[in-house]
């Protein structure tokens, strides 16, 4: 098979413990696991409320809704935001009828707080920041932007499962953390995610609007006594986005490994750098600003002819891939075409490298040396 980009690394025998569990109590939906996942992740991350849901897209168009109809927002009101990211971050915006204002990335591969600035103006509501490949970037000086404007910060932290600043973990700063668990991530599940707003009001809503706006959940109903269980109001116009309790036991068994992986994708990048460094001539790499222990969910560089690298690698049966394109370059944001050169760049020439757990230190070797036979042919 070639070494893959990604290829989720699963503690088997403790996730099939955890599931049996469920298959003997009979429960499989929500609640039950995932009560016992939203308890372990709160205890993790020191973020006082989270529900678990059934993936991280689901959790960014909840939040920007929610965060819409909360503060009173207008369709057409403006949220900052990055074009070098999934392309779901953006479409949350576009979803609740809002329009995305893209600001640059800077050489962190995050949003540029300077450009980010000159993009701020009596329409903006809040800023969309990701955390891109588990980085932090310039995350404290967006922080303070959103402080010295009265804006929301919404962080999207689908690759910062584990991400620490200085020996925590960031989010506590933003108005909702949004996190992804889907198969190919640090904390890999089938699919799933969990958002974590601040304000205990909201989470009460996000856990309404989830299942469809009603007021209780099956599980909490079957948990009470007496014959009026099966009442229940709809307060709400919701989704079905709440997770399940087969996805959460595999959740709770990969948390236990959660930073064990990192430091070992942590290594990965360094056995990458070692080996690249020298020809920085040739490729560039992300900036990882001082105090971020990152994920290392991608381990990105800059080269040239790009596409070209890329087909050499996979007949050498390396499989690399592309975090991201331009969002701008989408039909829906060609508004925006011109606005953020450096994003142009990157999007022409970044590449990601395999980070799968499965590697040795023979495989990042292999895959350096295809690099710079390329690069200095």
């Amino acid at each position: 098979m070639g070494i893959q980009l990604f290829k989720a690394k699963y503690e088997i025998e403790e996730c099939l413990d955890e599931i049996r569990k469920c298959l003997e109590v009979g429960w499989t939906g929500l609640g039950f696991k995932t009560v016992e996942f939203e308890n372990a992740w709160k205890t993790y991350t020191g973020i006082p409320f989270a529900h678990y849901i059934n993936s991280s897209t689901i959790g960014l168009y909840m939040a920007v809704e929610i965060l819409k109809q909360h503060y009173g927002w207008e369709d057409e009101d403006e949220i900052i935001t990055t074009p070098i990211t999934f392309i779901s971050t953006n479409h949350a915006i576009l979803k609740s009828h809002m329009k995305a204002v893209f600001a640059d990335v800077d050489a962190t591969m995050c949003l540029d707080p300077n450009s980010v600035k000159g993009c701020i103006n009596e329409k903006t509501r809040a800023i969309m920041y990701v955390g891109i490949g588990g980085n932090i970037g310039n995350y404290k000086k967006i922080v303070e932007l959103c402080r010295e404007n009265n804006l929301k910060l919404i962080l999207d932290a689908a690759h910062m499962a584990g991400t620490r600043y200085y020996g925590a973990i960031p989010g506590n700063e933003a108005e909702v953390v949004v996190y992804s668990f889907q198969a190919v991530k640090n904390l890999p599940t089938a699919d799933s995610g969990m958002i974590c707003f601040k304000n205990g009001e909201l989470d009460e809503i996000v856990r309404k609007k989830s299942w469809l706006g009603i007021n209780k959940d099956t599980y909490s109903r079957s948990s009470n006594s007496g014959n009026y269980k099966w009442r229940y109001d709809v307060t709400y116009v919701g989704e079905k986005g709440h997770g399940n309790s087969i996805m959460a036991a595999i959740g709770l068994v990969q948390l236990k490994y959660l930073d064990r992986d990192n430091a070992y994708r942590r290594q990965l990048a360094q056995w990458y750098y070692q080996k690249l460094c020298n020809y920085n001539e040739k490729i560039k790499f992300v900036r990882i600003e001082e105090g971020c222990e990152s994920s290392c969910h991608l381990f990105q560089i800059f080269a040239e002819a790009r596409d070209e690298l890329m087909v050499a690698l996979n007949q050498a049966e390396i499989y690399p891939g592309v975090h991201y394109a331009s969002n701008i370059n989408y039909k829906m944001y060609e508004y925006a075409k011109g606005t953020c050169p450096y994003s142009d760049y990157v999007s022409d020439h970044v590449i990601s490298l395999p980070m799968n757990l499965y590697m040795t230190y023979g495989d990042v070797q292999k895959i350096c040396d295809e690099i710079i036979k390329f690069i200095t042919r």
